[in-house]
């Protein structure tokens, strides 16, 4: 059976994960054909590129959230709609969603260095999206797989005032702790599997800039303890999830273990198990997500 070009290209994707970064250019015409945006805007003197769903049930007379999703790196605005699904969430419950794109090819976040003007096109893209639509200024939530997990946090720490929450899949978190410059503690939640071959769950090198990445459960524990969180509550596990709730926080924290899980999004859409490993179908990550993001509004003051 032929496979539809988006997967092929999310194969090949992948694979240059762990290939030199010139033969990423043999792929950069061909991801053209599926990286179909909708909206640009200027952003530090560059024009950038998101993907913006606004479900029908939208009402402009009514403060609306508004849902972040980011891609990963080597990956595009579209296949990070596909995988997680969040647009049918927002036809639940009538929240928009954007779907920002990152820079060079492979698309990617610029955490590891600077992420200034990354993290100033999330902003732009805020107040551009406030301008045309009814946006609830404290329902403005981040989240993303793998580099765009990463980009999430970064967001938490240098737009603060603007994220209520954020969450992450299989993050990569490379920006140090003391350039997070956060005014107040942002809620996560936060998702990672211990067979995860790309992001590895204890730690190390990964990528084609064999980025140094930190032990999973130690950067959540340490983020617990920034968000002033006191103990620790484990949750009912549900086949290859097991999860902790943080308690006694200033900003709450809930992380989930999938055992054996790979580097994908949990209950989402397919991704290559040869290269991702194990997609778990024991929770829905993007429902989980939303449900804690409901639960967590931006409170000022």
């Amino acid at each position: 059976m032929r496979q539809p070009l988006s997967k092929v290209l999310l194969r090949i994707a992948l694979i240059v994960l762990a290939l030199p970064v010139t033969l990423a250019a043999l792929v950069a015409g061909a991801f053209v054909l599926v990286n179909r945006t909708n909206g640009t805007l200027i952003s530090s003197g560059e024009r950038r590129r998101y993907l913006l769903y606004v479900p029908q049930r939208y009402d402009p007379s009514v403060p609306t959230p508004l849902v972040i999703s980011l891609h990963g790196f080597a990956e595009w605005p579209a296949h990070q709609r596909d995988i997680s699904a969040w647009n049918d969430l927002a036809d639940e419950h009538g929240f928009i969603v954007v779907y920002p794109m990152g820079t060079r090819f492979p698309l990617r976040w610029q955490v590891g260095g600077d992420p200034g003007r990354d993290v100033m096109f999330i902003s732009d893209l805020i107040d551009a999206l406030a301008a045309q639509y009814s946006i609830d200024p404290d329902r403005v939530y981040a989240n993303g797989l793998s580099n765009g997990g990463g980009m999430s946090f970064a967001l938490a720490c240098h737009l603060s005032d603007r994220i209520a929450a954020f969450g992450s899949v299989s993050g990569a978190y490379v920006l140090p702790w003391a350039a997070c410059r956060a005014y107040r503690q942002v809620p996560a939640i936060i998702f990672h599997g211990t067979a995860d071959p790309i992001v590895p769950y204890l730690g190390g090198q990964s990528g084609p800039s064999h980025a140094a990445l930190p032990d999973i459960a130690g950067w959540v524990e340490e983020l617990a303890r920034r968000n002033g969180c006191t103990d620790a509550v484990d949750l009912a596990p549900s086949g290859e999830v097991r999860g902790v709730r943080y308690t006694g926080c200033d900003a709450d924290v809930t992380f989930y273990t999938v055992e054996g899980g790979g580097h994908a999004w949990p209950g989402g859409g397919w991704m290559p198990k040869s290269i991702v490993g194990n997609i778990t179908q024991d929770i829905d990550a993007t429902r989980v997500m939303w449900e804690f993001f409901e639960q967590h509004p931006l409170r000022r003051g």
